[in-house]
């Protein structure tokens, strides 16, 4: 069950590509709110123990948001707002990567 509820009307659709799968996102949205909404609650990896973290503030301040944007390593997803044909890479991503 997602616990996250829209209050406005929801904007245009948009298509994002997370860790390789195409996501339907809501242009206007952050790219952190666009993860949340389709279940993805952790997708960053703490700088100090690599476990997965969630994002706790979704204003810029708590940094649980971080993941690759657009090529960009250590994005704030939460300030970033989804656009057609964004590219998000998470911590889920990184660790299949570094499995190899």
């Amino acid at each position: 069950m997602n616990s996250f509820l829209r209050r406005a009307p929801a904007g245009a659709r948009v298509t994002i590509e997370v860790d390789g799968e195409p996501v339907a996102a809501v242009a206007g949205d952050s790219v952190a709110t666009a993860l949340l909404a389709v279940g993805c609650a952790a997708f960053a990896a703490s700088g100090k123990t690599g476990n997965t973290v969630a994002p706790y503030c979704l204003i810029g301040t708590c940094f649980g948001c971080l993941c690759e944007i657009d090529g960009r390593r250590q994005a704030q997803a939460c300030l970033e707002p989804v656009r057609e044909g964004l590219v998000v890479r998470t911590a889920r991503a990184a660790e299949a990567r570094h499995d190899r």
